[in-house]
């Protein structure tokens, strides 16, 4: 995974400790732990949380990080309609609408 410097590049000069945090800690450990997860689970896993809790400003991001992760269009497609079943149509068509901006 490429090194990841959203936190330093949005939040440095506001939150630094967040944004080593976010760039260090998150992507450059718990997310390059493969050996226990790979990308592709663990974007699964964020995607799916995001859409749980209703968190969809930081969705399409995570979308793009699937995407790159080997995430399909028909895998997102049926992530997005089992989830509808457990966190809420509403929020699935919001992870609808930007999954399609996503894998247009």
């Amino acid at each position: 995974m490429e090194k990841q410097t959203a936190g330093r590049d949005n939040l440095g000069d506001f939150a630094p400790k967040f944004a080593a945090l976010n760039d260090d800690v998150l992507f450059g450990q718990v997310w390059a732990r493969e050996a226990e997860l790979s990308a592709h689970e663990r974007s699964v896993i964020t995607i799916s949380s995001l859409i749980s809790g209703g968190n969809l400003a930081q969705l399409p991001v995570h979308l793009e990080i699937g995407k790159k992760n080997g995430i399909t269009r028909s895998e997102i497609a049926e992530i997005i309609t089992h989830l509808a079943f457990y966190v809420g149509w509403p929020k699935a068509w919001s992870a609808f609408n930007a999954a399609k901006e996503v894998w247009k």
